[in-house]
């Protein structure tokens, strides 16, 4: 049923939309995964990235919950690529135990949807990256491929591609 309504919802926010910058286009579809996912708590990418520059704090575990292709392209230092469809169970058992987990996709629908899936199972300290990586890079943020700093991100769509700087688009 959640499929259905964020279909619904990203055609109606989305659809005949070639106005707005990158920021706004990205700001209405983290209204409606906030608004889906309710229960899943989120941080912003300044939270994100002054906790990781906080060497008196033990860092994240950071999952990227993006496609193969996505992930090779760039993704921030030190995340892991997890699959969308993971199964929750072995994903929580892979986890060090009371380690706080980020998980962030594109946007953040697919990060929201398994950050519920852990929380159901029992995680403690689980959130969503705001915006994800797409808001990331947007705010200048480092990435990486290969252990390398990179500049561009994977679009995931031409539709997706709009809530992306233009420099930063790789190509699909």
């Amino acid at each position: 049923m959640k499929a259905i309504v964020w279909t619904l919802a990203f055609l109606v926010i989305g659809c005949g939309q070639h106005n707005g910058t990158p920021e706004v286009r990205l700001d209405k579809i983290t209204r409606e995964i906030a608004a889906e996912f309710p229960q899943v708590p989120t941080l912003t990418p300044a939270e994100l990235a002054a906790w990781l520059d906080d060497a008196d704090r033990e860092p994240p575990i950071l999952l990227d919950v993006r496609e193969p292709n996505e992930f090779t392209v760039s993704h921030l230092p030190g995340a892991r690529r997890v699959d969308s469809d993971a199964d929750v169970k072995k994903l929580l058992a892979s986890l060090t135990p009371k380690r706080p987990v980020i998980l962030y996709c594109s946007v953040g629908y697919r990060s929201s949807k398994l950050a519920e899936q852990l929380l159901e199972a029992g995680a403690s300290d689980v959130r969503n990256l705001e915006g994800s990586i797409f808001r990331w890079a947007n705010e200048g943020r480092p990435l990486q491929r290969d252990g390398m700093p990179a500049h561009q991100v994977h679009p995931y769509s031409s539709r997706y591609a709009e809530m992306l700087h233009p420099n930063l688009r790789s190509e699909p």
